[in-house]
């Protein structure tokens, strides 16, 4: 059987920039190992392969797979997924927005399609889970070595999830993580067995004026060297922005700028709703581009 397939390029507006995603729109028949095999061969941060929903309120049911693992839930593979439909007319645009909800491992998640002329142009997220926190992790003095950096250029650091975990290490500075090297035995001694294996690591010193977050993510435990956009990292990272926030009433607003050094410049939109303190909604967002589309054959 014959499997068509589109790649998109997401948070970009642009070619060849952003986190470049492969989707299968009807990806019924396929078994988990061959989704799995498939992404391995496509060798993108991930592959998303969408399926009839299995709830009344769900539009579609996704699974997406890195190289080496399937996850409960993923940014780009969701933004991405989402524009694709909408742009070869599987979902309708009647509206300027239109919302779906797509069936995760962590639940359905909302998701926002804003058109133009009855083309997509921007897609939005809504968390799934709020954030959880772990305070369980290796000293920073360990994490810098383990990052080829000086524990001076570090700030803090903690473990958030929204249904992916990931530690996130605040730099004090955008030449901190210019210079930043990932020791792989480091990282293997220290974080392969933790709960948030997956490294974030972020400054508030960004390179565009309408930037505030300047990041890069490195994921060896699921098979990513580097990640060019990482929509469930900037979910989580919202919770621990927003947990530090001096605003307690309100809507925070980053937009998050990353893949710089791989030559993939991304940019993320992130919102964070505080409510007497307490994170009560966090919506990812960004546009994405039709790369090319493809047929799958002999499986």
């Amino acid at each position: 059987m014959d499997y068509s397939f589109y790649t998109a390029d997401v948070f970009t507006d642009r070619l060849f920039g952003g986190n470049p995603l492969a989707i299968f729109p009807h990806a019924q028949g396929l078994t988990s190992l061959q989704m799995q095999q498939i992404a391995s061969e496509f060798n993108l941060s991930e592959t998303v392969f969408i399926l009839p929903p299995q709830t009344e309120q769900g539009t579609r049911h996704l699974r997406i797979f890195t190289p080496q693992t399937e996850l409960p839930f993923a940014g780009h593979p969701t933004v991405g997924a989402a524009y694709i439909l909408a742009l070869i007319g599987e979902i309708p645009l009647l509206k300027e927005e239109s919302i779906i909800f797509l069936e995760e491992g962590v639940g359905l998640v909302s998701v926002k399609i804003r058109s133009c002329q009855g083309k997509p142009v921007y897609t939005e997220l809504s968390a799934a889970q709020m954030p959880l926190y772990s305070d369980d992790i290796p000293p920073i003095a360990d994490l810098a070595i383990m990052l080829s950096l000086n524990p001076s250029d570090l700030i803090t650091a903690q473990a958030v999830s929204c249904g992916v975990p990931f530690l996130f290490i605040q730099a004090n500075s955008k030449n901190a993580l210019d210079r930043v090297k990932l020791q792989q035995a480091l990282w293997s001694d220290l974080l392969s067995q933790a709960w948030a294996s997956s490294v974030y690591l972020f400054t508030l010193e960004p390179e565009l004026p309408s930037s505030s977050v300047r990041s890069r993510m490195f994921a060896p435990g699921l098979g990513i060297v580097e990640d060019p956009a990482t929509g469930s990292a900037a979910t989580a990272l919202a919770g621990f922005l927003g947990s530090r926030s001096r605003v307690k009433d309100g809507t925070l607003h980053w937009q998050i700028e990353q893949g710089w050094e791989m030559n993939r410049p991304s940019l993320l939109q992130v919102e964070a709703d505080i409510t007497q303190g307490e994170i009560t909604a966090i919506r990812v967002g960004g546009s994405s581009v039709l790369v090319m589309q493809g047929l799958l054959k002999g499986l």
